[in-house]
């Protein structure tokens, strides 16, 4: 037996420097470094000069923590939204940007002082405001450079920051275009207050937790009614606010529900909706009912009274014998609000803490008592429940509304309290900061209207009323008013005008802005943009364009502290005297600040590669309460119609289980430490890979997962490197001059881009990375490079097979990279410097120009038949080779069924043979599938296939021979 020569030296083995293991985590930061180095952003803007711009503004996170996961979706999406369309070839810049103002920092501060053991109070406001600027300050930094390690690209040498002097100065400028035009009013209304932060808190600052309140019923003894039998009868209210009670001003009925005039089991008489007496009975214990009888209670005269009837009736306060205050008899109104879902069917009304107990009771000159303060204590002159005692008059103490509380027992002790018990479960508004309850409490607060028209609203000049009690009416020029629209439907118009992705999201908005309140944008607090006005005695502010002018000039030199009570004289100027005016020193909602974010980056000329409108915003679902709607009334009261396009929303990130991420129940996923474990170009497969415009999970082995599909990916860009080693032009076939598998591949390639424009397009990310993964797991790995590895490694290097199937990967490669660009963005840069060390950054590249090849649907519908059938060889062998009969699949020889309708022209051994990567193929009509068969041919020593031509094993067949002829 002759020795056998070992041929490997004579195969074209594929060869690359590029390691299969990543290692990302110790790479990236390297390939940052170098982005930075060259300047890759800067370089990008000046590519795309003069390019179609595309916009997308950024919403400003807080500058208050690391970044979490949430951070980490967001702006991976933003950055997939830019790249993809400077990929595109148009001019799509990044600006960052960050929220530095308002309660969440401050809220920081005051915990260090709390720890401290110091007064926020007794430290100088310049002072205060520093350590706010500073603590912003870090936290900027420190995000800045997690997102920069997370591979998003943008402008990070120069963001965008509130607490800059020049948008500080935008933001109050953008104020007094409000201030100009009459657009806002000072009022008393109630609002959602934090008596743990001291300040009103917008909608976008509360979130809602279920609670278990105290729900109570009381009596209130009717003393006068046009129905003279209710006289010394008992109207019940109920409610699961028992701390409100002390400012009851009146009871509210429904004008079409029907009541019952009862004698209870106590003896004492009763009115209640017919339909919630059994409901009133049960809770009270005072009689039941049975369909056939009235047990413990008895009808009385006067009964099924409609509500409209009981106009003019007045009953007393339960603590009437207190005088002053609860001396006065409370009126009957009519509410169309009042329904029978529950309690009695008569509401207690408490002007001071419900928007509608507010103005029902203003619509009958019952006027707000202000008695709760900005803690949530009852004032200390207040009649019951005032005093020293904190206990007995703090309505967040958890015992002040507890059945034994001082409300409750004082009630009781008055004959009033019928039932009261603490198992009222529901939802209920909470700090988003501190997590404390909220409770609703009117103040006196700057207010913008939404359903007064716009630029006609003069300034209040209701000098008879103190300005603490303004309700905010005005008269209304309605010569100058006409035809102009209010800012409700100013918004609701622009929205109609906004493409939305997801759909949904023009729903969810349009049914905020359709139902909101006025706009509330004035806080208690200390670091923020001041509400930089003068206002006189009568309530009424000075609309004055020249002081305006050097208020903002003054704050775009020195910031906010500009605004300072020793200035007072140098605002004002010549024109006005400083002792009739009263400087305002409340600060502006933070909302209105993001609000005002497109004023001051896309318009201010700081950013000259931006422009007004923004073609995008992109943020969480949660702004559509939030920021999407703060910049949404903000540009159409100033401007006439939204800051942007289009807006873009995603859902919140989950566990693996589907939970609600906390850190108490340690099911958080820092991005931080995956990036140190798996690298950032993992999390951005991640986030680009879920559905994310609904809420979506994350966790260790979907993690792992994800990891695993990277793998792939990169052992594609791999193996197509390692294939195109040394490539050179003149070895390129045109597509006419191919091969059809190869012409087949390029019109796959052609549907992809196709596909990939229009997810792009669609902002369909998870479409994107699916078809781009499955393009390269499916149609690549597990079938061209399957099949066309023996042409790579055996055939002459100038076979035209082997010469058109290079071409192809060459075209593969090119597009491939920079479609996985946007997605990989370190992966993708170490690919392309692998094969052009000096061939600059893959993300200055544009969309691949993908050759044109011609086919019909009959040639695709072919080959998709011959790859089912491909699966159906496969499927045939398996089993061979799990018993061990065949080791490969060239071992195999094959039978067919004669499939017209498959094969059709493709009845060529050969070609069925590579295409399957088998021994023979031959046909048969008595066979119904695939059958398989152990070759008895030997194999061939160099390309290991077993043919009839090979005389002995290890001996070459005539194709190996005269490669290794040459």
């Amino acid at each position: 037996m002759t020795e056998q020569r070992d041929y490997r030296d004579t195969v074209f083995l594929p060869k690359t420097d590029f390691p299969m293991k990543a290692g990302l985590p110790q790479k990236e930061p390297g390939i940052q470094a170098r982005w930075q180095q060259i300047d890759l952003y800067r370089r990008l803007r000046e590519a795309r000069a003069g390019r179609e711009k595309f916009i997308l503004h950024d919403g400003p996170p807080y500058a208050n923590g690391d970044m979490h996961i949430g951070h980490a979706l967001n702006h991976i999406l933003k950055d997939m939204v830019c790249r993809t369309h400077n990929l595109l070839g148009m001019d799509a810049p990044y600006v960052p940007g960050w929220d530095c103002h308002g309660l969440p920092i401050e809220w920081k501060i005051e915990e260090q002082y709390r720890k401290q053991k110091k007064n926020k109070d007794e430290v100088p406001a310049k002072e205060f405001r520093a350590e706010c600027r500073a603590y912003a300050q870090h936290w900027v930094d420190t995000q800045r450079e997690q997102l920069k390690r997370l591979g998003i690209m943008g402008d990070w040498d120069n963001p965008y920051l509130t607490m800059d002097f020049q948008a500080e100065a935008t933001i109050v400028a953008e104020l007094m275009k409000f201030v100009d035009a009459g657009n806002l009013y000072r009022g008393a209304k109630p609002v959602m207050w934090s008596p743990v932060e001291k300040t009103a808190l917008a909608e976008a600052e509360v979130e809602y937790e279920d609670i278990t309140s105290t729900q109570i019923d009381v009596a209130f003894e009717i003393v006068e009614s046009p129905i003279p039998e209710l006289v010394g009868a008992h109207a019940v209210i109920w409610t699961t606010t028992p701390w409100t009670i002390p400012v009851n001003q009146a009871i509210a009925y429904g004008p079409e529900v029907y009541y019952q005039h009862i004698k209870a089991s106590d003896g004492n008489r009763y009115l209640v909706a017919l339909d919630l007496i059994d409901e009133f009975l049960k809770r009270t214990g005072l009689g039941y009912r049975h369909p056939d009888e009235n047990a413990g209670i008895e009808q009385m005269p006067a009964n099924n009274i409609k509500g409209s009837d009981l106009a003019g009736t007045v009953a007393s306060h339960p603590m009437h014998h207190l005088g002053g205050f609860y001396a006065t008899p409370r009126p009957f109104l009519a509410g169309d609000f009042v329904t029978t879902d529950s309690g009695t069917g008569l509401v207690h009304m408490a002007p001071d803490h419900g928007e509608d107990d507010f103005e029902l009771c203003k619509a009958h000159g019952l006027e707000p008592q202000f008695a709760v303060d900005d803690a949530g204590l009852y004032r200390d002159d207040w009649l019951w429940l005032g005093g020293n005692d904190e206990r007995r008059r703090s309505v967040i103490n958890p015992n002040f509304n507890a059945p034994d509380g001082p409300i409750c027992s004082d009630l009781r002790e008055a004959g009033a309290l019928l039932a009261a018990s603490a198992d009222y479960q529901h939802s209920y508004p909470h700090s988003w900061r501190s997590k404390a309850k909220v409770i609703f409490r009117c103040t006196p607060q700057w207010f913008v209207p939404m359903d007064r028209p716009l630029a006609h609203l003069p300034a209040l000049t209701k000098a008879e009323q103190r300005w603490e009690n303004e309700g905010g009416d005005v008269t209304i020029d309605d010569e100058a008013a006409a035809g102009s629209p209010s800012l409700r439907e100013l918004a609701l118009q622009a929205i109609a005008d906004t493409r939305f992705v997801p759909e949904k999201g023009r729903n969810r908005i349009g049914s905020m802005v359709e139902g909101r309140p006025d706009w509330v944008l004035s806080r208690q607090r200390a670091w923020g943009v001041p509400i930089t006005l003068f206002v006189r005695p009568d309530g009424s502010y000075l609309q004055d364009t020249a002081v305006n002018a050097r208020i903002v000039a003054a704050i775009r030199e020195q910031g906010v502290d500009a605004w300072e009570e020793s200035r007072k004289a140098e605002f004002l100027g010549p024109d006005h005297n400083p002792d009739d005016y009263e400087m305002v020193f409340d600060i502006l909602d933070v909302w209105f600040d993001s609000g005002c974010t497109h004023a001051f980056v896309l318009e201010s000329g700081r950013w000259p590669d931006l422009r007004w409108p923004a073609d995008l915003y992109l943020e969480g679902s949660d702004q559509h309460r939030g920021w999407f709607q703060s910049s949404l009334l903000q540009s159409c009261a100033t401007r006439g119609r939204a800051p942007y396009d289009q807006i873009l929303t995603h859902g919140f990130t989950m566990d693996a289980k589907g939970k609600k991420m906390s850190k108490s129940l340690g099911n958080t996923i820092d991005p931080l430490k995956v990036m140190e474990t798996y690298g950032a170009d993992i999390i951005r497969l991640w986030a680009l890979s879920v559905d994310f415009t609904e809420d979506h999970r994350i966790g260790d082995e979907i993690l792992k997962g994800v990891a695993d599909q990277y793998r792939k990916l990169r052992n594609t860009f791999r193996y197509l490197l390692g294939a195109l080693d040394g490539f050179d032009e003149s070895e390129r076939l045109a597509p006419g001059e191919m091969p059809e598998l190869e012409r087949y591949v390029l019109a796959l390639l052609g549907e992809l881009d196709t596909k990939l424009r229009q997810a792009v397009k669609d902002y369909d990310y998870n479409t994107y990375t699916r078809a781009l993964i499955d393009f390269c797991n499916e149609d690549l790995s597990a079938f061209f490079f399957d099949i066309r590895k023996d042409s790579l490694y055996c055939d002459a290097a100038d076979d035209p097979k082997r010469r058109a199937y290079r071409s192809v990967l060459d075209t593969l490669f090119h597009a491939l990279v920079r479609y996985a660009a946007p997605v990989l963005v370190y992966t993708a840069e170490e690919v392309w410097g692998s094969r052009y060390p000096d061939g600059g950054s893959v993300h200055l590249n544009e969309w691949p120009e993908v050759p044109s090849v011609k086919h019909d649907t009959d040639f695709v519908l072919k080959w998709k038949g011959l790859r089912e059938l491909r699966e159906s060889v496969n499927e045939a062998i398996e089993p061979l080779r799990r018993d061990k009969v065949i080791r490969s699949s060239l071992e195999a020889n094959v039978t067919l069924p004669d499939l017209d309708a498959i094969l059709g022209d493709y009845r060529d051994s050969e070609f069925l043979s590579e295409l399957f990567i088998t021994g023979t193929v031959t046909f048969d009509k008595s066979v119904s599938e695939p059958m398989i068969t152990k070759s008895s041919d030997h194999k061939c020593g160099r390309c290991w296939r077993l043919l009839p031509e090979v005389s002995e094993d290890g001996t070459l067949c005539g194709r190996c021979e005269e490669v290794v002829g040459e």
